[in-house]
């Protein structure tokens, strides 16, 4: 499955993983200490819904336009980050992607580092993160994310958001969140990945709860009220410690997230449960 950023942005798996990165991060700066953001897969940064990727697949109505369109107030925070890299609230050309959404968090305190190995994203990536102090490496993901463990700060997040294109995506993701947990098995992990099949992602959630890890959260959003076979259903994260405040705040902002998402005809679901319970 491609997934790769340009033509998705701003989609209903755009608004759940920014909205839940939103609140993840503010719940981790209740605390002074210092954070290391990393961004393995980080794209291109910035993206413009009126260029021809988006345009192609238009899912930007189904997504960002619904959740600007929203007025509950757990939305607020995530509105507020895609109003600010355009011209006002009331104008929508640009979408924030996770590396312009981590540097509007920073404290002073804090650290970005954003990694994208396709060539040309990694440019447009440099030209977006232009004037921040975000580093900005063109690596392999997988050994970027287990070169930066543990971080220099006393805590951090790692995310972990790739296209899905390569059909060993999820075994490389199994076997290095491995590596990282006995690097580094206070930190916080983020797994962004789309959800298609669901026998096969059954499989997939089987093989990361033999890894043991205690905090496993697991957030799943399926868009329809019945699978629809062989189309894109949905997406979701996995959170490896997250922080109590989080996990406590978390069920009215998934609600919030899934009423405003919910496409015609469908109420759609969207849980919260630990992998290891």
């Amino acid at each position: 499955m491609n997934y790769r950023h340009s033509f998705h942005a701003g989609n209903s798996a755009d608004v759940v993983k920014h909205a839940v990165l939103i609140a993840l991060v503010k719940a981790l700066q209740r605390k002074p200490s210092a954070l290391t953001l990393i961004d393995t897969h980080a794209g291109c940064g910035l993206y413009d819904l009126g260029g021809p990727d988006a345009l192609r697949t238009g899912e930007a109505a189904q997504g960002v336009l619904r959740a600007l369109a929203d007025a509950d107030p757990l939305l607020g925070d995530y509105r507020a980050a895609v109003a600010s890299v355009n011209e006002g609230p009331e104008e929508l050309r640009l979408y924030p992607g996770s590396p312009r959404i981590l540097a509007q968090l920073l404290r002073e305190q804090d650290v970005l580092i954003l990694n994208e190995k396709h060539p040309e994203d990694a440019q447009a990536l440099r030209r977006a993160m232009r004037g921040s102090n975000a580093a900005v490496h063109e690596r392999d993901a997988y050994e970027l994310w287990l070169a930066m463990l543990p971080t220099r700060t006393p805590r951090g997040v790692v995310v972990v958001d790739p296209p899905y294109e390569q059909t060993d995506e999820r075994a490389r993701i199994t076997a290095t969140l491995a590596a990282a947990q006995r690097k580094w098995s206070h930190g916080v992990t983020v797994i962004w990945y789309p959800l298609k099949d669901r026998a096969a992602h059954q499989r997939w959630k089987d093989k990361l709860r033999q890894l043991g890890i205690p905090k496993f959260l697991n957030i799943e959003h399926w868009l329809y009220d019945a699978d629809q076979p062989g189309i894109y259903n949905g997406a979701g994260l996995f959170v490896v410690n997250p922080p109590y405040a989080f996990a406590q705040g978390l069920p009215p902002l998934l609600e919030a997230l899934r009423t405003a998402l919910a496409p015609e005809g469908h109420r759609g679901t969207m849980t919260a449960a630990w992998l290891n319970p």
